[in-house]
């Protein structure tokens, strides 16, 4: 059974926030949250980036940041081992003390962080000039210019106008913090296993309550029942794999959680207001 990864990061001595190098090992993290702000840059590897709610492809270049305590994780698909790496600076907000971001100087550092509580992806123009700052910033040894260079890191990003929200509704923002926790395991669960079967009593019980009461309780959190989130996410990885690759059309039903191609079909259109191969079709001819 799933449970919601709650890392706690541990900063070496003598430095106020952490940037560290991952290879492979980073995309098997599990769907996981903390307190720290956090800021991704894919460097190479490809594959779904699932941040709050959102889903969405990633590739190299992928620069995203993360508000704190907002769910996250990047898986890799069809990559071989050895082939990912990412770059992750992780900070507190107070980590340069309690009123340092209120300065007249940092408003707009301080917007960013505010927005930032639902996830922001930066257009190809900030990624490149961020990754250029980032990579300069591994090779930095002096903890003051290091000190600089993440701030410069914020204000470039800060000044930023080809961005993305991801999680604009998120939800879990305003939750009371016993809310947050209850529900971070469902969408560990949920982000784990939606391609395969998904139970409502399995996720009833990683949530501590019957059946009934979790239907009522996840409705009242996120506005939707809980199948109606299943579909979404199922629905939107079928419609990246659609336009992003060639698989047959029951092919990408199957692998999107889907049991029967007919409830596919309808589903989809419902939704859609197409069918998966006018789906597909409209796309091709758009590009």
């Amino acid at each position: 059974m799933s449970k919601a990864s709650y890392e706690v990061l541990q900063h070496a001595a003598g430095q106020s926030f952490l940037l560290r190098i991952f290879g492979d090992l980073a995309f098997t993290a599990p769907y996981h949250f903390h307190p720290e702000y956090e800021l991704t840059l894919i460097l190479a590897g490809s594959g779904k980036r699932y941040v709050g709610h959102h889903m969405a492809d990633f590739g190299a270049g992928d620069l995203v940041l993360l508000g704190p305590n907002l769910p996250h994780c990047w898986k890799l698909e069809g990559e071989e081992e050895g082939q990912a790496e990412t770059i992750v600076i992780q900070f507190s907000g107070d980590f340069l003390g309690g009123g340092f971001f209120s300065t007249p100087e940092l408003a707009p550092v301080a917007r960013l962080l505010l927005t930032s509580v639902h996830g922001i992806r930066f257009g190809l123009t900030p990624a490149e000039k961020t990754r250029a700052q980032m990579q300069a910033l591994a090779r930095e040894k002096n903890d003051f210019r290091r000190l600089l260079g993440l701030l410069e890191i914020l204000y470039t990003l800060a000044q930023a106008s080809e961005t993305e929200l991801l999680d604009p509704q998120h939800i879990n923002a305003g939750l009371h913090p016993m809310d947050r926790e209850r529900t971070h395991p469902i969408f560990v669960y949920l982000v784990e296993n939606f391609r395969g079967p998904i139970s409502l009593d399995e996720a009833a019980a990683i949530a501590g309550m019957t059946r009934n009461a979790f239907c009522r309780y996840f409705k009242k959190i996120t506005r939707k029942t809980f199948m109606e989130t299943v579909i979404e996410y199922r629905l939107n990885y079928a419609t990246q794999q659609l336009i992003q690759t060639d698989k047959a059309i029951s092919a990408i039903c199957f692998d999107s959680g889907f049991g029967d191609i007919s409830h596919f079909y309808k589903t989809f259109r419902s939704k859609m207001q197409l069918s998966p191969l006018h789906y597909r079709k409209k796309f091709i001819q758009a590009i």
